[in-house]
């Protein structure tokens, strides 16, 4: 629990950095479509970031293994989603957009086990 409050913590604080220098330090250097995929990275690391904190929180009241594995997924999907999604926006590197949808069924994984956990064990 402790260490997905850490980590959450410091995800925000990346999320809200990043969101700043993409609509202050990358505008004008970047096409339109580059920042929309800049956008869209932090927009889904965000949401991501709350969801792992509000994990986190939830493991106070259940501990249970599909809860930190689901906070594990979210994690691995920020990772691998935005932060492909990042390196994209700034490189062109197709590659990287290639692996983008990895996060994204990380994401998906880590919101099936969340459904599951409330279903199972509140």
């Amino acid at each position: 629990m402790k260490a997905l409050l850490i980590i959450g913590a410091i995800s925000g604080f990346i999320t809200v950095a990043l969101g700043a220098f993409g609509a202050h330090g990358l505008e004008g250097r970047l096409s339109e479509k580059a920042i929309a995929t800049w956008e869209k990275a932090v927009q889904y690391q965000m949401f991501h970031t709350v969801v792992i904190i509000g994990v986190a929180l939830l493991l106070q009241k259940i501990q249970v293994g599909s809860l930190t594995t689901a906070g594990g997924f979210f994690i691995a999907g920020i990772l691998l989603f935005s932060g492909t999604l990042y390196v994209y926006a700034v490189s062109g590197i197709t590659i990287f957009a290639i692996i983008t949808p990895v996060g994204g069924v990380a994401f998906l994984i880590g919101w099936v086990l969340l459904g599951y956990s409330a279903i199972k064990y509140l």
